[in-house]
Parts: structure tokens; sequence; C-alpha cells
């Protein structure tokens, strides 16, 4: 923090499919709403000051931080944290490291921010693996997928540590007083699902410290039953991608259908407001980008297609994280396993 106590939040300028343009759109957004943030940008400072010269906001809420190269989608990751030191990716997490931020935020290559924020940040005194956590919307409240592509393999007591991260996640940061967490399983039956499924059952059935409520399936995930949906990177971001993919398409089928005739287009005009406003409540954006819980600060993956939106919001994401304490309330969490 600064000496006047406001959040540091290094933004990586450079990565993700609209950079610079969204990113500095997105941090000018969140400054200009709260006052308590300085967004450190990270990149190449004439394209930066280019973009920055478009808005007003306070000056002193964003710093441009010169870098000189940047990790690309098509980088091997270990190479890119290793070989691109001064890319904009990497001295935003050395600079979280080193007390010069209190946040991270990239749209870049995720394997690289993965790597990164397992060598540069390092994970918490405990923590088997730092698990990616993401906000799906549903019909009632979002639910926090943990993990959603981080680690394909997990053993039952990662799984665990998993529940109890995303509870106090979702109770911190998200507000839920008191989270359910279920283990995503392909039936409610506790017999049900794999010998992964099967010896983490019982495991969290044991955590007096979160709100264990049984097996929840990938439907009842969605209708929003649980609010932390618990289980390894493979199944989580196969539930993720296809969410997505449905949505979207969804999204597609009813435009079509309401302009598909004179008639529809009349009363698509009749709904427009309300339908926007429908369509508001299942937008990934309105939640900010995906944490990497777990690591000793907080770090944040968004989408490699982030507009100013999803960017704004990942910085007050990281605000309410770091005014919370969540970093420290995990480490405490799980020095009592």
């Amino acid at each position: 923090m600064t000496e006047d106590g406001k959040i540091i939040v290094a933004l990586d300028a450079m990565g993700g499919d609209y950079a610079p343009a969204e990113q500095v759109k997105g941090a000018v957004e969140a400054v200009n709403i709260c006052d308590d943030i300085v967004v450190r940008l990270y990149g190449d400072e004439q394209k930066l000051r280019s973009e920055l010269s478009k808005y007003k906001y306070d000056e002193s809420g964003i710093i441009i931080v010169p870098s000189f190269s940047v990790v690309e989608n098509c980088d091997v990751p270990t190479n890119a944290i290793r070989q691109k030191k001064d890319s904009s990716m990497v001295l935003g997490m050395y600079a979280l490291k080193n007390g010069e931020a209190d946040a991270f935020v990239s749209c870049g290559n995720t394997g690289a921010i993965l790597v990164g924020g397992q060598t540069i940040v390092g994970r918490m005194r405990g923590v088997d693996r730092a698990g990616l956590a993401f906000l799906v919307p549903t019909a009632r409240t979002p639910v926090l997928i943990m993990d959603c592509g981080a680690n394909i393999d997990c053993r039952p007591e990662m799984l665990v540590q998993f529940a109890k991260m995303g509870s106090i996640y979702m109770k911190y940061v998200l507000g839920v007083s008191d989270p359910k967490v279920g283990l995503v399983n392909i039936g409610e039956e506790e017999t049900k699902g794999n010998h992964q499924v099967q010896e983490t059952f019982p495991l969290l059935k044991e955590c007096g410290d979160i709100n264990f409520v049984g097996s929840v399936e990938s439907r009842g995930m969605i209708d929003g039953e649980v609010d932390v949906a618990v289980c390894d990177g493979f199944v989580g971001n196969t539930i993720l991608k296809t969410y997505e993919g449905v949505a979207a398409n969804m999204l597609n089928v009813v435009k079509s259908a309401l302009t598909s005739t004179l008639l529809s287009k009349a009363g698509a005009l009749l709904i427009k407001n309300n339908f926007k406003k429908t369509m508001k409540q299942f937008s990934v954006e309105e939640y900010g980008g995906a944490p990497m819980l777990g690591l000793r600060n907080f770090v944040v993956k968004t989408h490699g297609n982030s507009k100013s939106p999803e960017i704004r919001n990942t910085v007050l994401q990281c605000r309410t994280a770091v005014r919370e304490g969540l970093t420290e309330k995990i480490a405490e969490s799980l020095s009592r396993q």
C-alpha cells in the first residue's frame, strides 16, 4: 500500500487480445470509481501514454512502469518466465513479490501466469498447489469453481484445501455469510464417483470450518445449489468451457429469433431494456477475473479477450481482497489443518 493507505494493483497492460487499449481504459474506470486505488501499468511507455491521453483521471491514481518485451500466447510458459525478465508480466509479478504492489492482474498467457505465480510470487506455507478459481453466473448467485484449470490431477488433500480457500474467498470477497461447498460428482449419493471423489468426500465431511453440503452434479451447480464447487482442474475447466460455449450459443439463438421477422423485431424493442438487464446477470465480466488462491499475494487471471468492464471489475476485486486481508485469512485457515 501507499503511505496514505491506497491499494496498489500491478496491471500487465500488454497481455491480452486488446492490449493496451482496454487495459488502460479499465484502469482509468477503476480509479475514477474508487479513489483509494493506484494502478501501476506495466508496458510500452509510449503506447500507454498515448492511450491515457484519451481520458480524464486523477494522475496520481495511475503510474506507468516501462517494460520492454511481452509474454505472448505462443510462448512456452516456463521459458517465457525465465527468459523475458523485462516483460510486463514478469516485472509486474516481481513488483508484487517485492512489496511494490498489493495485487497483480493479467489477461495474458495463462500457463505463464500459473508458472510465474508459483515460482515468482510463491505459494503459502502448507499449500500443496495454488488453485485457479472462477465465478460462474447462475440464475441465483454466482458459483465459484475451484479448480478451473491450474491442476489437472489432484490428491484428495488438495481438493480439501481448494474447498477451504474457495469458501473464504466467497465469504470475504463476495459477502456470502456461510458459503455452501459441494464436491462435483456424477450423482448426489456419497457412493458415486471415481476414486478421487470417493476418497475426498469423507475428508470434506470432517472439515469443521466449511459448510460442506455433499456431492453436487454440474446441473445442480448451475442451478445455484452451492456457492463453491470443488473439483480438479480437468473437470473444472471442462465445465467452464462447456458453460461458456452453451451460453454464447444460446445468446446467438435468442438474438436470431428476436430479429428473424418484423413482428419479432418489434417485440424485441419492447423487451430490450429488461433483456439487457437479465443478460447482464449472466455476464462473467461483472465479477472480474479468476484469482490464483493459495499464493502469498493476490494474483488474478482475466480472459484473454477481456474488455474494459472486466479489467475494471478485476481491479476492484483486488481492492476488496486486499482490504479484507484475503491471503492472510487463507493462510490462517490452512495453518490449522
